[in-house]
C-alpha cells in the first residue's frame, strides 16, 4: 500500500492548532517555561519556539494521520494527546532537568490545550485534503 503524505495539509493544521494553543499558553502564563527551551524568559521567545516545535509536528503528523482512514480529527486527537503525555511528562523535564510535572490544574489544561491543538490540527488537515483530493 502506498501512502500518501498532504505536506501542506500537515503544516497548515499544525501552524492552525500551534497559534491557538499558543494564545491558549499565552493566556495561562506558559510561555517563558517554553522559552527555556532555548535558554530564555521571554514570552515571545516561547511563542516562536511553540510556533517551530507546531511546524516540526507539522510533519509528524502528516506522517501519522496517513496509518488512519476516514476523518483525520480523531487521529489528531490521539496525536494531542500522545503529545501531552511525551512531551510535558517526559521530554522537558528531560531537557530542562526538573521533575516531571504534576497532575494537578494546570496539567490538566495543558492537556485541554494538547487536545486543541491535535483536534484543530486534524481538522484542518482534513478539510485540506479533502479540498486537495476533490
Amino acid at each position: 500500500m502506498t501512502r500518501h503524505f498532504n505536506w501542506k495539509a500537515g503544516i497548515l493544521g499544525s501552524l492552525s492548532g500551534g497559534l491557538v494553543f499558543g494564545i491558549m499558553m499565552a493566556m495561562m502564563g506558559m510561555l517563558p517555561m517554553v522559552a527555556g527551551l532555548v535558554g530564555s524568559q521571554s514570552s515571545l521567545v516561547g511563542f516562536a519556539v511553540h510556533i517551530i516545535i507546531s511546524f516540526i509536528f507539522g510533519l509528524t503528523f502528516t506522517v501519522f494521520v496517513s496509518f488512519f482512514k476516514g476523518s483525520a480529527l480523531i487521529p489528531g486527537l490521539i496525536f494531542g494527546f500522545v503529545l501531552w503525555v511525551l512531551f510535558p511528562f517526559i521530554f522537558m523535564p528531560m531537557m530542562m532537568g526538573m521533575p516531571p510535572f504534576p497532575i494537578n490544574m494546570s496539567s490538566m489544561m495543558s492537556l485541554m490545550g494538547h487536545l486543541i491543538y491535535g483536534g484543530m490540527t486534524g481538522a484542518v488537515y482534513g478539510a485540506i485534503q479533502k479540498r486537495t483530493a476533490s
